[in-house]
């Protein structure tokens, strides 16, 4: 794909492509450098769409679909699972690219509707071993589990992504690679994954007849709980006869509880894609025996020594529906302080894809480290780190570094010098006095 050769789409496709409504005769491109980046030219649907369930959900329930620490932090992993491909091509087109050129048997016509509706179901089939496996195998749960570890269940949600999940999705595409063309399959990659957007959310329920063939909001809910009727059930990107065919089909009955079995409960952007990659590698060496090890990375994530293959059902918590989410409690004035600086670096984020043919790699890099940087950083307020003054301090330093040396490009060049020394006064003050009621007043 290449975002400096393709056109904008309309609002029509914008809304269609979101729910996989687009038709084949405006999505088929003979070569790859002609597909649009659809999942980058999302992202105005996708706040426009958070926002009318904001505004649905206050009108049905009276209160928000989700907490704003917890929308925030999905926010972030999404923006950190996305950095890597400013340096380079998805790994999911390269070696798909690779078995193309090379061991194709067939090429099938790039501009044929069958090749089009043929790719849908090869893509959706390659999705749900790959979501099914990425729970029955320890060492793919890793990256998964960032997806799964809100306790909310909103439009936000969606955007929990793994920033090393594709580095193993690719496998069970890779069959394809055999006879559809790259172009035909790269549009099918975003529609699948743009589809799944919608069905994160409590306030659409049951769609009659279409529970039956599609993936809907009251499936992925099932999916998405920690209940034990909900584990490993419902793996369906976007039609959900896979589950029903290979007996992973489970309805929503019971108030489902959201998040991992055992809850994180942090906000800090590393924690969450990283601490179950930490996880393997303590219990991979307290683990005797080298079978034993093996198992530790490739079975299920609730295995251990004498257990089946995807560990003992009985040992899942069990959930009351009375669960308290973790919540940070920390001021308002730090809430709204996270908020615009989260909306200034996703403004900023926006940017640097737009303009990255245009940046070195120097810029790049600082530009990148600054954004997770950023990320770190509002993920150390909300958890209320005691060093979270000293980390924010120090953005708002590299901030103003990399602002004089030309690295970052101000929104408004006459305001942004002085509303940065501004932020960063008024920002330094706060958290030092924050910094002293958690460190002194809690010894006290």
């Amino acid at each position: 794909m290449n975002p400096e050769a393709q056109q904008d789409v309309s609002v029509s496709q914008g809304i269609r492509m979101m729910f996989y409504m687009m038709k084949p005769n405006e999505t088929s491109f003979q070569t790859l450098e002609e597909v649009p980046d659809y999942v980058k030219q999302a992202t105005p649907f996708f706040i426009s769409l958070m926002l009318l369930e904001l505004v649905v959900s206050w009108i049905l329930k009276g209160k928000p679909p989700g907490r704003l620490d917890d929308a925030l932090t999905s926010i972030s992993a999404g923006i950190f699972s996305r950095l890597p491909s400013l340096f380079s091509r998805s790994i999911e087109l390269t070696t798909y690219i690779y078995i193309w050129e090379n061991y194709r048997l067939i090429s099938l016509p790039w501009h044929s509707p069958w090749t089009w509706y043929l790719t849908f179901l090869g893509v959706d089939f390659g999705y749900y071993w790959f979501h099914r496996m990425a729970h029955e195998v320890n060492i793919m749960w890793a990256g998964h589990q960032t997806h799964h570890s809100s306790e909310d269940y909103n439009l936000s949600t969606a955007l929990r992504q793994s920033v090393f999940q594709i580095y193993t999705s690719w496998i069970f595409y890779s069959p394809l690679a055999l006879f559809v063309p790259p172009s035909v399959y790269a549009v099918h990659l975003q529609f699948n994954l743009l589809y799944q957007f919608w069905i994160h959310t409590e306030v659409i329920n049951n769609l009659g007849p279409l529970e039956l063939i599609i993936n809907t909001p009251s499936h992925h809910r099932v999916h998405h709980g920690r209940n034990r009727y909900c584990i490993d059930k419902n793996y369906a990107g976007v039609l959900i006869i896979w589950d029903r065919i290979f007996g992973t089909f489970e309805a929503e009955n019971e108030k489902v509880v959201y998040g991992l079995t055992h809850p994180i409960n942090t906000f800090e952007p590393f924690k969450v894609q990283f601490h179950h990659l930490v996880y393997i590698w303590t219990t991979f060496w307290a683990t005797p025996g080298f079978f034993n090890k093996f198992s530790v990375i490739f079975k299920g994530p609730g295995w251990g020594p004498g257990k089946p293959r995807l560990g003992l059902s009985e040992e899942i918590p069990e959930v009351t529906g009375e669960e308290v989410p973790f919540s940070s409690s920390v001021s308002h004035l730090l809430r709204i302080y996270a908020v615009a600086q989260s909306a200034l670096m996703l403004a900023f984020y926006e940017e640097t894809f737009a303009d990255k043919a245009a940046l070195s790699q120097v810029t790049l890099l600082l530009r990148v480290a600054f954004i997770i940087l950023t990320l770190t950083s509002i993920g150390f307020l909300l958890d209320e780190r005691p060093k979270a003054a000293v980390l924010e301090t120090f953005r708002c330093l590299v901030f103003l570094m990399l602002y004089r040396s030309g690295h970052l490009k101000p929104f408004i060049p006459s305001l942004s010098f002085a509303f940065e020394i501004w932020i960063g006064t008024i920002d330094f003050i706060e958290l030092l006095d924050k910094l002293y009621r958690l460190t002194f007043i809690k010894k006290k």
